[in-house]
């Protein structure tokens, strides 16, 4: 006989904190983490899907490219942390993929599920820079959402600190150096906020500026914006994976903000100089 059992909070021992589990069914175990990362992409799936409708184009493209881009992106997600932490997969194989997995990146993801929107695209003859601009918005509120998994998790947190929005992590969470140490800065919230104030300028620009922007212009502003955020928020994060002493993920960071932004910058002075052209040459036809 099952007996389902929901999550719920712990007690003072505990720090208040909450279960990773959100619903127990039998030997079946629905993790909080999962739950946001579903709902995160399904909001994504159907901001955009209205985004298209908007604009004339099928909405069912978002729902059919959906499974692909979770995949792919899943996939490129686990591969990035299975990088990062290369030594110790070295040693176990096993536990590169699996059903009790754990650690993504979200670059990977994100990469990943461009991937499969691109290959989508391909198939069906579709523009993928337009489709990706009608992803970007909800891109941003998905990694919003899904933060919060970590939360749960208690996992990726930053220092210790002592503000009052500091959280506290059990002490079996507690990275090695950092025992004595009990509230941590939540860094996941930090990145989800910013991904939240994205997500409301990407929006907007959607609804209110889609005339002025080429198409591909929201996920180059999409890949900039997080960039920059992630860039920060990293000098939070001591476990940080590093190369040359320098995180990772700032590495990474400093390539996107430089590599979009310049493609911007470069299409849009590009397209000026065309319209300028075009506007010089209007006298000496008219007369």
């Amino acid at each position: 006989m099952f007996v389902a059992r929901v999550g719920r909070w712990e007690g003072l021992s505990g720090g208040g904190m909450p279960s990773r589990v959100l619903l127990q069914i039998g030997p079946i175990a629905i993790y909080w983490y999962g739950v946001l990362i579903v709902t995160g992409a399904l909001a994504a799936a159907w901001l955009a899907a209205r985004q298209a409708q908007r604009e004339g184009d099928d909405p069912e493209h978002v729902w059919n490219a959906l499974l692909l881009c979770l995949l792919l992106g899943v996939i490129g997600a686990r591969l990035y942390h299975v990088v990062s932490s290369l030594p110790y997969y070295m040693a176990h194989p096993g536990e590169i993929f699996g059903l009790r997995m754990q650690g993504f990146g979200i670059y990977g993801a994100v990469a990943g599920g461009a991937l499969g929107l691109w290959i989508y695209c391909r198939w069906q003859k579709l523009s993928f820079l337009r489709w990706a601009d009608y992803a970007a918005p909800g891109l941003a509120l998905a990694q919003a959402i899904g933060r919060w998994g970590n939360f749960f998790n208690q996992e990726l947190y930053g220092y210790p600190c002592n503000l009052p929005w500091c959280i506290y992590i059990a002490p079996e969470n507690r990275l090695p150096g950092f025992e004595q140490y009990e509230r941590f800065h939540p860094t996941f919230l930090y990145e989800s906020l910013w991904n939240l104030a994205a997500f409301g300028l990407l929006f907007f620009l959607s609804r209110k500026a889609r005339k002025r922007l080429m198409s591909g212009d929201l996920f180059l502003l999409y890949g900039v914006l997080y960039a920059l955020g992630r860039f920060f928020v990293e000098f939070q994060r001591p476990d940080a994976w590093k190369i040359g002493g320098v995180p990772t993920a700032q590495w990474v960071a400093i390539g996107v903000v430089l590599l979009f932004g310049s493609i911007l910058i470069y299409r849009h002075q590009r397209g000026g100089a065309a319209v300028a052209a075009e506007g010089e040459e209007e006298p000496a036809t008219q007369e």
